[in-house]
């Protein structure tokens, strides 16, 4: 196999993986790895020199804080095992050199239609299959309802940056757009609909201020129509006495006082599970959970306070290199699909840990590469390639 058909096999291995991670991470783990060794062999055998952007050296930073506090750990055998994930960060390089040009274009129109089609399963199950209450939701083919709302969150993100700011395909995007909303509030999942609101707002600011206007009313027509278990929880959200809200202003409390306990290396990767009944305070409902909830509370107890900062370093400059392309008018629509994916990640990011789920990451880290990898080299796009540019 030739060199160039190898960097073929890559793009399309990672294109796959983008699509295929909405119904399966086995799948979308597989051909990830493709692309990783078809990644590895191109830059090896084509005497390249890997390149990132910018952002990628402060979330290098943080994996770094994470094995140092993961070898520190109380059980540093079960903390260096979570540590596995940090294995997806090597998504970013990879599609920045793979995704050069209309490559990077592709993968959205890939990521909106396959998205729409796991909205489809996901309304059908609510319909269909009676996933209609808080203790069975929709899922799609994936293992959890939130890793589901989640994906979908992005996809519906990058549905609406193509309508407002795409080229083409935006009648596509414009159809789907209703499924993807639908199958979002069937999943009960509150942080996926603040994320949605949240980059919804920053796609109308961006393209018209006066679109924040529609937000509202679309919110009021998707509320009026939903049936009551889904409205019940939409009014749960400012309902300080409902459980679940109850239990995440105690772990506000729990998790705080675990940075003050372990500052700087924080209590080890996958061990909040393990200290909870330690910290927990008597106004929690759950006896023991899994994680904090909320991204930024999740790594500082968790990792320490320089991950946290080594994290909202990598969020910042991500911010800062999308907002200057986008104003440059440099890859215009992608730089609005990937600030799209960061807002909603990070607002969605204050009631659920989304920054661990694997699946999420995995999406997440390719739609925020897209406009450093399309703009990067431009005559990459035009047929000129890494290896005949550096013989």
């Amino acid at each position: 196999m030739t060199l160039q058909r190898v960097e073929q096999l890559g793009v399309w291995a990672l294109i796959g993986a983008a699509g295929a991670i909405q119904f399966s991470i086995a799948a979308g783990q597989i051909l990830t790895a493709i692309a990783a060794a078809c990644w590895v062999v191109t830059i090896v055998a084509g005497r390249e020199r890997a390149s990132v952007p910018r952002m990628f050296w402060p979330l290098l930073a943080y994996a770094a804080f994470t094995l140092i506090s993961a070898a520190f750990s109380p059980q540093p055998r079960i903390s260096l095992a979570d540590c596995k994930q940090l294995v997806l960060f090597a998504l970013v390089p990879m599609a920045y050199r793979f995704l050069t040009g209309s490559k990077a274009h592709t993968l959205v129109s890939v990521v909106v239609s396959l998205g729409a089609a796991a909205a489809a399963i996901g309304i059908f199950q609510y319909a269909i299959l009676h996933y209609d209450s808080l203790g069975q939701r929709p899922q799609g083919t994936l293992g959890h309802y939130m890793t589901y709302s989640g994906l979908l969150m992005l996809v519906i993100g990058a549905a609406l940056a193509r309508i407002l700011f795409g080229r083409g395909e935006r009648t596509w995007a414009l159809l789907v757009m209703p499924a993807l909303l639908v199958a979002v509030s069937l999943t009960f999942s509150r942080n996926a609909w603040v994320g949605a609101c949240a980059a919804a707002a920053l796609l109308f600011l961006l393209k018209d201020f006066r679109l924040l206007a529609v937000l509202p009313v679309v919110a009021a027509i998707l509320f009026g129509i939903a049936p009551t278990q889904v409205n019940a929880r939409f009014n749960s959200i400012f309902n300080l006495k409902d459980p679940t809200t109850r239990d995440r202003i105690a772990m506000m409390r729990e998790g705080g006082h675990m940075i003050q306990d372990h500052p700087l290396l924080g209590v080890g990767p996958n061990m909040v599970e393990r200290v909870y009944p330690a910290y927990r305070v008597p106004e929690a409902v759950e006896k023991v959970n899994q994680h904090l909830h909320n991204v930024p509370l999740q790594i500082a107890a968790e990792r320490g306070l320089p991950a946290l900062l080594a994290w909202l370093s990598f969020v910042a400059i991500l911010l800062i290199d999308l907002a200057r392309s986008f104003h440059a008018g440099q890859q215009r629509f992608l730089a609005a699909v990937a600030l799209a994916a960061v807002v909603s990640m990070f607002a969605a990011g204050m009631f659920e840990y989304n920054f661990g789920d694997s699946e999420f990451l995995m999406l997440f880290l390719m739609l925020v590469t897209l406009p450093f990898a399309a703009g990067r080299h431009e005559a990459v796009g035009h047929g000129v390639t890494e290896t005949q540019r550096n013989p």
